[in-house]
């Protein structure tokens, strides 16, 4: 092979290893094209039908009243109804693992609350938070120990003597292993009441139980205002205090519990769940549209002067990280107290 012959040769394998490179450059990138237009293309085309939002709860409570109002404003900027279907059942999980099991496309929602990880920590379902993605935290809740109208106690602090005076008699409604549950043993424990010397009633959702302590059924509910602003302000059922720092702007007459001497704050924080695996631009655009439904003046006057409710928007990352601190809390909470079973 002369010298001519070796540096064709050597050119044709420069060409071939260029062309090689090219090809693959070129390959790489039209598949990095394809996956962003997919992308851009799902964001685009999503959602293209109704949205089911699953509240693992009965209809008349706070979670119903709340998440309906909020899904109403919120179908505005998703262009697609977004419709509230109550599931309750199992202490919450029916609705929750009807959600985990559901296709993960963001068609399907899960409104809700601490319960999924109190239902966790109760042994009622194998799963917590963490079989969700996380979309948004939206609002707070501020809960409040009440009683029928005519009933001898008339605030919180007195229901310590009562119990003493009538030990095994009281009955306090619950939706067991719940949040209201969790309030009830908190308030206990801070208040040196014996959860042997009382009566839990289990009910399915909170409905039941304003209809119960309306009919005198009950001693003692913990309620809030968007399930009983109404029944407070005809005088039908009576607030005995607010677990807040300060007092509500539509019950200005009642003390909150801090100031009876009870050192409880306790609030029911609701947030939008989807199943695992959703895909992210699927979430965020969720997320984007609760937040604008959360941002208008009317909804946030009457969250917080109808119903006793902020708004506390975190997008979610933010709200990941919420609900691990929170998991936390609920978890040393959990091993102090005995829950209802």
């Amino acid at each position: 092979m002369n010298a001519l012959q070796v540096l064709l040769t050597i050119c044709r394998r420069i060409l071939l290893r260029t062309s090689i490179v090219v090809a693959l450059g070129i390959g790489l990138l039209a598949n990095a094209l394809a996956v962003s237009d997919q992308a851009e293309a799902n964001s685009a085309a999503f959602p293209a039908s109704e949205i089911t939002l699953v509240m693992p709860f009965g209809e008349g409570g706070a979670t119903d009243v709340l998440f309906r109002a909020i899904a109403e404003q919120a179908q505005t900027y998703l262009e697609v109804p977004v419709t509230p279907v109550n599931m309750p059942g199992n202490g919450a999980t029916l609705g929750s693992r009807y959600v985990q099991e559901a296709p993960a496309d963001g068609y399907t929602l899960l409104g809700s609350h601490q319960t999924i990880d109190l239902a966790y920590f109760a042994g009622l379902s194998d799963y917590s938070h963490d079989a969700f993605e996380p979309v948004a935290l939206l609002t707070r809740t501020v809960n409040i120990p009440s009683t029928y109208a005519g009933h001898p106690v008339t605030q919180a602090n007195h229901i310590a003597a009562m119990v003493e005076q009538r030990p095994g008699e009281l009955l306090f409604g619950i939706v067991a292993n719940s949040t209201d549950n969790f309030f009830w043993l908190q308030f206990f424990e801070l208040t040196g009441i014996s959860a042997d010397d009382v009566q839990f009633v289990r009910y399915p959702d909170t409905g039941a139980q304003v209809v119960a302590l309306l009919g005198g059924e009950l001693d003692f509910a913990m309620l809030n205002l968007p399930s009983a602003n109404q029944l407070f302000s005809a005088g039908a059922l009576l607030p005995l205090g607010v677990a807040s720092e300060a007092r509500l702007l539509a019950l200005p007459e009642v003390p909150t519990l801090i100031e009876q001497g009870v050192e409880l704050v306790n609030t029911t924080d609701r947030g939008i769940f989807a199943p695992l695996d959703t895909p992210p631009e699927r979430l965020e655009r969720l997320a984007d549209a609760f937040e604008q439904a959360l941002s208008q003046p009317a909804m946030t006057h009457t969250l917080q002067y109808t119903h006793g409710t902020v708004v506390d928007f975190r997008p979610r990352e933010a709200y990941e990280r919420y609900l691990g601190e929170q998991y936390q809390q609920l978890q040393a909470l959990a091993e102090a107290v005995s829950f209802e079973r």
